[in-house]
């Protein structure tokens, strides 16, 4: 089943689930403890279907079944009553793909842009590395910080993961090289937990020739075995190297 599926095609397919007009679906608003503290809005839809995504299947496959749709505003005001309540001074989007709906995103970074929070944009970076002037469109604001997660170190283990074509892992890639280009704040993380260590060696030496800073300010990203990602692991029958149960995960990773 390995390179079934195209993730810009996907993400043209699914996006009618997640946006309507400047709107943006989020199944909800919550704390969390990730960077020491961040408010976060998880939204519906994404591109990807990896394997070890910690969002249920029913999010994962039925997203019109789940979510309430949110002008840039209304969001914006969930997230900040959470945030001034907690006394947190970053946001950002989760739970799915938060780059699908893309007019919705940037309106709701030019209100972020007017306040003390800083915003977390955490992406798989493909639909980044598919629209150049999707980075340029994110140099416009001074408190954002792009974290692409790189599923994966390499073509194969890319698919292997996602189930999509290995050939779009290179978008991951070409999406911080164009984050780059246009001066936008960013770092790489990269799932390990399937990964060897050669082939962690091989994705660092990718990194630099894009821009040094990369290879050093890679982030490594482990497993966390919430109950329905080990059925799902168990069920296509795939293995790794290092887990962590979801009370027990190392605060460097926090």
């Amino acid at each position: 089943m390995n390179g079934t599926y195209d993730p810009i095609k996907r993400a043209e397919t699914l996006e009618k689930y997640a946006v309507k007009g400047d709107s943006r679906a989020y199944y909800r608003f919550r704390p969390a403890k990730w960077y020491g503290g961040i408010v976060t809005g998880d939204v519906t839809v994404c591109n990807l279907l990896c394997a070890f995504c910690w969002a249920g299947d029913e999010i994962r496959h039925h997203p019109q079944k789940v979510g309430k749709f949110y002008s840039p505003e209304q969001a914006f005001k969930r997230l900040c009553t959470i945030g001034d309540k907690k006394g947190y001074r970053l946001m950002r989007l989760s739970g799915q793909e938060p780059t699908i709906g893309r007019e919705h995103l940037l309106r709701l970074l030019r209100l972020v842009d007017k306040t003390k929070y800083r915003f977390i944009l955490e992406t798989n970076g493909i639909l980044i590395g598919h629209e150049k002037d999707y980075a340029e469109s994110l140099s416009e604001f001074s408190k954002v910080h792009v974290r692409v997660s790189l599923k994966g170190t390499n073509e194969e283990e890319f698919s292997a993961l996602t189930l999509a074509k290995p050939e779009c892992f290179s978008l991951q890639l070409k999406g911080l090289e164009n984050l780059v280009s246009a001066g936008v704040s960013c770092h790489p993380s990269a799932m390990v937990s399937f990964s060897p260590s050669e082939n962690i060696r091989k994705l660092q030496e990718r990194l630099a020739a894009i821009a040094p800073f990369l290879k050093s300010e890679m982030e490594i990203e482990e497993l966390i075995l919430y109950p329905h990602v080990t059925k799902r692991l168990k069920k296509i029958k795939m293995g790794y190297n290092i887990g962590h149960d979801p009370g027990c995960v190392p605060k460097e990773l926090i």
